[in-house]
């Protein structure tokens, strides 16, 4: 075969291992009993070479799951080694150190097996709605507080269920049902790749991965490197705030860009919260990373040697390196800023190609009710539902920001009805929120405002994970903040409620969500007329806005 027809050969074979990861992901959407994953996406799914390594992800999928699982993997060979793996097998854990950073995220790997021989590793993970514990929320003093704690073991041994294992299970959950209709979806989207994946080697004759993995380590590190080369060299920091929980935590961070590698040092950074908000190192790794390659080298393929190129250091005793039994269950809040943070190095490297902060951290109100919040007197049944939300992103250089949409985490807003569907509770109000896009040249995303109460107005708990209230998404080159979030009640005065832990919702008052805006880019005052007029007969921008901030009259 010429060489010309090899690389044509690999392309194919490259899109057709795109397809396979991508069908993987859909088949736990499509089977998926919890709406956080068939209804938000949140969740991941890609194919790893027999030493663990990650040759490619579906694009549907989360930063902080995909990243964290491309380290994830190699823990599992550590305790089944691949010459001990069986047809059927699979292994599952929800350890936040060896899997994607809290135990609301269950990972399951499967092999793939051709001829008798092992040729591949599938991986998934998906957030699951119920664990046990306390729930989703930062009110953990230790992990152990957090919910049902799976090491790594076999869910199945070769197509046979492990019966202890789905009895603790099933135990251990609000939602058995659901969770253990959860782990099956797991394991089928798993078991739909590694068909694939066989349907795929058996037509190009393929004995092994190898080669083709070879081929893409070797494609993406080159380009990898070759596009941090085109950096500008040197040092550069920067840092970020979140309203914590106890107090206000500073994330900070040196990036120093080489020839060949970008190093962060997050030296400086708040120590290690009491509370449910720390980070595992390898959730730090994994959205560090996704907002140096959203900068640097969007274009290529996200894998094991695209990724090599960024180093991390993480302090011990830094909230970004929180060790075990430390809680972690809202890990997100802190680790979803990260990109920001990234950029905001970047920024002073390539100015150009780095957005304004964003909302960042997802809105997710973990909704509780009946007599688990209320005893004897409860009106309504038992429920325990998250509902997925964004804020605004930051301002683009040459484009707005997106409304009401997830970054970095990238997964679906959760429809309404679906969640009304399998939870007594009512969205009474969920619509963009004026004025909350930070002004400039390219204005922020806005926010959304959100009213929820349950049937009957009755009485129900919010384990509230919010943050960007103290501290709102900053603007960069002359843009404006996006404006801050805010939680709180539906009465006449507007009470406000914490922005972290668990709280009652009295009966007869509905929950308030503000969520923020993301900042502005560049001076407002150079924003094309026509645009702000456009923003004005939206709704999204008031006419004094309009006036102040970008100088139009409408």
């Amino acid at each position: 075969m010429t060489d010309a027809l090899r690389a044509i050969q690999r392309q194919i074979q490259w899109n057709r291992l795109i397809a396979v990861v991508e069908e993987q992901a859909q088949t736990m959407i499509r089977t998926a009993f919890s709406t956080t994953v068939r209804e938000a996406g949140d969740l991941s799914a890609g194919i790893f070479d027999l030493q663990g390594r990650m040759l490619a992800q579906a694009v549907t999928g989360t930063p902080g799951h995909v990243n964290s699982m491309a380290e994830s993997v190699g823990h599992f060979l550590k305790k089944f080694p691949v010459h001990t793996m069986q047809p059927g097998d699979h292994y599952i854990t929800n350890d936040p150190w060896l899997g994607t950073g809290h135990l609301h995220d269950l990972t399951v790997v499967t092999p793939a097996f051709r001829n008798g021989r092992t040729v591949g590793l599938f991986a998934n993970t998906a957030h699951v709605i119920d664990v046990g514990g306390l729930g989703m929320g930062p009110e953990g003093r230790s992990v152990f507080e957090e919910g049902l704690y799976i090491p790594i073991v076999k869910c199945f041994d070769r197509g046979r269920p492990n019966e202890t294992f789905f009895d603790f299970l099933r135990a251990g959950s609000r939602t058995p049902v659901e969770l253990e209709g959860d782990v099956y979806s797991l394991c089928a989207c798993n078991e739909a790749g590694a068909r694939r994946l066989v349907e795929m080697m058996d037509e190009f004759a393929m004995d092994s991965l190898d080669d083709l993995a070879a081929h893409i380590f070797d494609s993406s590190l080159r380009a990898t490197v070759a596009e941090i080369a085109k950096l500008p060299r040197g040092t550069f920091r920067a840092e970020i705030r979140s309203d914590g929980y106890e107090a206000p935590v500073t994330l900070r961070a040196a990036m120093t860009i080489h020839e060949d590698r970008i190093e962060v040092d997050f030296a400086g950074t708040s120590p290690l919260s009491n509370r449910g908000i720390n980070v595992p190192p390898a959730y730090c790794r994994a959205y560090a990373c996704f907002g140096i390659k959203c900068v640097v080298a969007p274009e290529i393929p996200n894998n094991w040697a695209s990724l090599q190129p960024f180093r991390m250091r993480i302090p011990e005793g830094c909230i970004l390196n929180a060790p075990r039994p430390y809680p972690v269950s809202v890990r997100h809040v802190i680790g979803q800023l990260l990109p920001d943070l990234m950029m905001g190095c970047l920024h002073q490297a390539v100015p150009e190609r780095v957005t304004a902060e964003g909302s960042s951290a997802l809105w997710n109100p973990p909704l509780r009710g009946g007599a688990q919040v209320s005893g004897p007197a409860a009106e309504v049944e038992d429920f325990e539902i998250i509902t997925f939300n964004s804020g605004g992103t930051g301002a683009r250089p040459t484009k707005d920001g997106l409304d009401a949409t997830a970054f970095p985490s990238g997964v679906r807003t959760m429809p309404v009805e679906a969640t009304e569907n399998v939870a007594p509770v009512i969205f009474w109000r969920k619509e963009l929120r004026p004025d909350s896009g930070g002004a400039g040249r390219t204005r922020g995303g806005m926010g959304q405002v959100m009213e929820i109460g349950a049937k009957n107005d009755a009485e129900f708990a919010v384990n509230a994970i919010f943050d960007r209230i103290a501290h709102p998404p900053k603007g960069r080159d002359g843009g404006h903040d996006g404006a801050p979030g805010w939680v709180g009640l539906d009465d006449p005065n507007g009470t406000p409620l914490r922005t972290k832990g668990f709280q009652i919702v009295p009966k007869g008052r509905r929950l308030v969500l503000k969520l923020p805006g993301g900042g502005g880019m560049g001076d407002p005052r150079q924003r094309d007329p026509a645009l702000v007029r456009r923003d004005v007969a939206d709704g999204l921008v008031s006419p004094e806005a309009a006036r102040t901030l970008y100088g139009v009259e409408v």
